[in-house]
């Protein structure tokens, strides 16, 4: 017999697929607890974001890192000019992915935390931004949007493993948008949309008349099949109705992309800009953007060499002191994104009291390309923010436990997420 969940967002989900869902585990007795717990009348009045921003290239510990722990902490140089925000975000130090490895190619589990992602060899699992997209993305235009600075390389996966490409340029995406589609253009997606449509229904038929064959594990595997194809039955209605609304209106022309590749703080900038715009109009609820390392030389006064050579400095201390003024002007651009985010009101919130932006790193330490003691920043959305929570630096707390407690504080009732023991110690949601 099925059992099913009911999601804060008011949708019914087969309790197997939650079971099954790769890289995410939930234990029944639990379940009907949380139940409880995110029962709809608990649903917050407006609906809940998130902004992952993933860097390539890590940032300098002890330079982003309080030495205190806890409130009241003394801002560390990095985090100096956003004073006025830090009762809006949260520093986590001392934490990882348990069992991931590989340097760079540790990118594959920036936000799946899947052991086996960062081997380059085994299949990877999904990342907890597409797990988000899956349960809620249906309410938006777009479920989810994946960006880049540059290239087409995201941390962001499918259940089935595969990497979901980056949009890089920012005038593309905002013709994606805010640029309606002409009336054949239109036409022609609700065709797919239907043609989509159809081709389910016969798998369904299908795979039904085939369930009478098959014996009792058979059957189970197949039922979550058929959940997969329900589920994207539903996203192939939703594209079709949305193909025949007009895309919303900005104050704002069509950005000219940064041509300079090595532009890494514009770049940043101009894509933040575009986000803030996404979030603004409803446009989508998650996002991810991968800010990977440029390796010319940044436009910024005093920097000479190569960002990418620079993150691997050796402890030289003229590199040390170029690659300070690089993640400096990364960290202040991060802060005037939550500072846009924090200006605009609706319905007595902020845009960043709904959306929880998310900061890291695979690379705790680029020079070594050590994955442990990843940055963290996590700012805006339903949490208690203003403190430091420095866990220990040799033994490192498991960052997927943040994961955890992001999921729960959208509403959706999971307990684990790959390597995760729980939700993060000291996280807690705002009274």
């Amino acid at each position: 017999m099925s059992h099913s969940v009911n999601f804060s967002r008011g949708r019914h989900l087969s309790r197997r697929a939650v079971l099954r869902g790769a890289g995410v585990t939930m234990a029944l007795p639990w379940m009907t607890a949380m139940d409880r717990v995110f029962a709809r009348e608990t649903k917050p009045a407006q609906p809940q974001r998130f902004v992952a921003m993933t860097l390539g290239l890590g940032l300098l510990g002890e330079n982003l890192n309080p030495t205190q722990t806890g409130r009241g902490y003394e801002l560390s140089p990095y985090l100096k000019p956003l004073a006025h925000l830090r009762d809006r975000f949260t520093v986590v130090s001392g934490s990882s992915h348990p069992e991931v490895f590989g340097g760079h190619r540790a990118e594959a589990s920036i936000l799946t935390a899947n052991p086996a992602g960062a081997s380059g060899k085994a299949r990877n699992t999904v990342s907890v931004d597409q797990y988000m997209a899956k349960y809620l993305g249906m309410e938006t235009r777009f479920p989810s949007l994946v960006l880049s600075s540059s290239g087409s390389e995201s941390p962001s996966y499918t259940e089935g493993g595969a990497m979901i490409p980056a949009e890089s340029s920012p005038s593309a995406l905002f013709r994606q948008l805010f640029i309606n589609d002409s009336e054949t253009d239109r036409k022609q997606k609700a065709a797919r949309a239907q043609q989509g449509q159809s081709i389910m229904d016969l798998v369904a038929d299908d795979t039904k008349r085939l369930s009478r064959k098959l014996g009792a594990g058979d059957r189970q595997r197949l039922d979550s099949y058929l959940t997969s194809v329900r589920d994207l039955e539903n996203r192939l209605a939703e594209s079709e109705a949305w193909a025949n609304r007009p895309k919303p209106e900005v104050d704002m022309p069509i950005p000219k992309d940064i041509g300079n590749r090595n532009d890494f703080i514009g770049r940043q900038r101009l894509m933040n800009d575009m986000i803030r715009l996404a979030v603004q109009t409803d446009s989508t609820r998650f996002i991810t953007y991968h800010l990977g390392g440029s390796g010319g030389v940044v436009p910024l006064e005093g920097v000479e060499e190569g960002y990418h050579s620079l993150s691997h400095h050796g402890l030289d201390e003229e590199k040390l002191a170029q690659l300070h003024l690089v993640e400096a002007e990364i960290i202040r651009a991060w802060g005037d994104f939550l500072e846009s985010l924090s200006s605009i009101e609706e319905q007595g919130q902020t845009l960043l009291d709904q959306t929880t932006v998310f900061l890291t790193s695979n690379l705790g330490n680029a020079s070594n390309h050590s994955n442990k003691n990843m940055p963290v920043l996590l700012a805006g959305g339903q949490f208690d923010h203003g403190q430091h929570l420095a866990f220990d630096q040799k033994n490192n707390y498991p960052l997927p436990n943040l994961y955890v407690s992001v999921l729960q504080q959208l509403g959706l009732p999971v307990d684990q997420f790959m390597t995760s023991t729980g939700t993060m110690t000291g996280l807690n949601f705002r009274a």
